[in-house]
């Protein structure tokens, strides 16, 4: 009975490798130290900077330098930018200097910016003026008050100045590979986003399976335009990169005409991007006109991916397709597909375990493993899990067992081959492009608003992002609730992917018999069209 359970066991190799971040970017710059390992994107091609390994790495430890002169060892420093080729360096440079490093969305409003400075107590932040619209600087100037813990405000504009504050004999500490190097914010069945607590050598090895896996070669050039706020993009392609020693074509934001360019000026061989991405890809009007002959890989995750999807993409790219799934707490990848897989695979599974990877499916109420084909939790262990969530034990807890295993909340089914399947997921998250969104947040501030009596978010099936955000109103007595004016609302406090997309006015919600609305009702009856939408002038 033992051998049909949903247990299995990633392979040994490549092997796990006890590095620090800065001993990866050590060894790449040593052994291949003229190789060009980083490209700025950007529109104009005269403004495209670029560095070689050799020049990455002398920076990064200046960054690191200028770091360590202003914080200890494990304090926490947040980073508030778009994907720019500094961020890379701090990410680098902040390890080197044994700095916690906290990722912020770009798009994050002040409220969110306050309280992700306040509950990773961090010392300081790096932060660019302004990005698409959102004046990033006020913001944070008007939270800096109530952020007591932050005493430095490093600007990217003032990037030359910060440099030059690095002493040039300031000796840097000596860092382990499990001390704790990234704090990203999740979230869990409570909706509060939690810090996860990522060590070097979860992220140094996880970029570089990955890649692996993947197909990608050393010394190709990579294109990252997945956000580097996200380990999709910070740890994925920029730790897979360096392990590769590719050269990494990084977007500030995606934008597929320009990416599509990108790849066709630097014969680009690879590229990760949630479905979102790749469809936005393959229906811009450039696509059929630019040569993409050099592409051999591409990989997706963060939400299903149809199978006539992939067949499109390697019949029309001549690309080998893969999936990854995991999430944050691990670093982030637990299984993945295989470039050699089947399209149905590809479509359907998320493939077997990654290296020196443990994954099993269990009884959410029993914990004890289910037989194959049976749904469950997905659990996976081993050297990829998070030290825990910072400063919350209680949810750590809850998520990491006393015998290591991680329990992700997804609710999957194992075959017999390792290979899993995404049932749906135990806790209540939206997942939008590839984007978690934590309906707790949206529902909290809706039922602050005068004219709300209840209110359920729930995702909603969508062809292009997988899932949209449905907000589901009960009025307050004697209100009207006015869509216009609540999406506004949001909008003042939230950053605009979070925002609903369909809002439905109801009477009444369906419920449970001890009187908690049932969510999955509420998306079920929408899908066989029984709610109509409120009207608004905006959307």
């Amino acid at each position: 009975m033992k051998d049909s359970l949903s247990i299995a066991v990633g392979p040994n190799s490549p092997e796990v490798r006890d590095l620090t971040l800065g001993d990866l970017l050590r060894e790449a710059a040593e052994t291949v130290p003229d190789r060009i390992a980083l490209i700025a994107g950007v529109a104009d091609i005269a403004e495209r900077r670029q560095w070689t390994y050799a020049e990455m790495y002398r920076d990064a430890e200046q960054v690191a330098r200028a770091l360590a002169n202003r914080f200890e060892p494990g304090e926490r420093v947040s980073i508030w930018a778009q994907n720019i080729p500094e961020w890379i360096l701090v990410e680098f440079g902040a390890a080197m200097a044994g700095v916690i490093l906290v990722t912020v969305n770009p798009s994050y409003q002040p409220k969110e910016l306050a309280y992700v400075l306040n509950q990773s107590r961090s010392a300081g932040i790096l932060v660019v003026p302004e990005f698409r619209g959102n004046r990033m600087i006020d913001s944070l100037n008007g939270v800096r008050g109530d952020c007591p813990e932050l005493r430095e405000v490093i600007r990217f504009d003032e990037w030359d100045d910060f440099l030059a504050s690095a002493p040039d004999d300031l000796e840097l500490p000596h860092v382990q590979p499990m001390d704790a190097t990234m704090i990203q914010y999740t979230s869990g069945t409570t909706g509060f986003p939690k810090g996860a607590l990522l060590h070097h050598k979860g992220l140094v090895n996880n970029g570089a399976h990955t890649l692996d896996r993947m197909g990608a070669s050393d010394g190709d050039v990579f294109v990252t335009a997945m956000p580097l706020f996200h380990t999709g993009g910070c740890v994925i392609c920029v730790m897979g990169c360096v392990a590769r020693r590719m050269t990494q074509v990084v977007v500030e934001a995606f934008e597929p005409g320009l990416v599509l360019e990108l790849i066709e000026t630097y014969r680009a061989s690879s590229m990760v991007g949630v479905p979102t991405m790749l469809v936005a890809l393959l229906e811009h009007p450039t696509f059929i006109d630019r040569d993409l002959s050099s592409v051999r890989c591409m990989t997706s995750g963060g939400s299903t991916v149809p199978a006539a999807l992939v067949e499109r993409f390697e019949k029309e790219l001549g690309a080998r397709f893969t999936i990854v799934f995991g999430q944050t707490e691990c670093s982030p990848v637990a299984s993945m597909t295989r470039p050699d897989d089947t399209i149905d695979d590809k479509a359907n599974t998320l493939g077997g375990p990654m290296p020196h990877v443990e994954v099993k499916i269990i009884d959410p109420e029993s914990a004890e493993v289910v037989p194959y084909n049976t749904h469950g939790e997905y659990c996976t262990r081993g050297y990829h899990i998070m030290h825990g969530y910072f400063e919350m034990d209680e949810a750590t807890e809850q998520a990491i067992d006393s015998d290591g295993w991680l329990h992700t909340g997804d609710l999957c089914s194992m075959d017999e081959r390792g290979y899993c399947k995404v049932e749906g997921r135990l806790k209540d998250v939206i997942i939008r492009g590839g984007e978690n969104i934590y309906p707790r947040e949206l529902e909290e501030l809706l039922f602050e608003h005068p004219t709300v009596g209840e209110v359920a978010v729930v995702g909603l099936p969508d062809d292009r992002y997988g899932e949209v955000v449905g907000a589901f109103l009960r009025a307050a007595p004697g209100e009207t609730p006015d869509r216009d004016r609540l999406f506004a609302y949001l909008r003042e406090h939230l950053s605009p992917q979070k925002t609903p997309k369909h809002w439905f006015l109801l009477d009444e919600f369906p419920l449970t018999g001890s009187g908690k609305i049932q969510k999955f009702v509420l998306r079920d009856r929408w899908v066989q069209g029984q709610y109509t939408e409120m009207q608004a002038g905006l959307r």
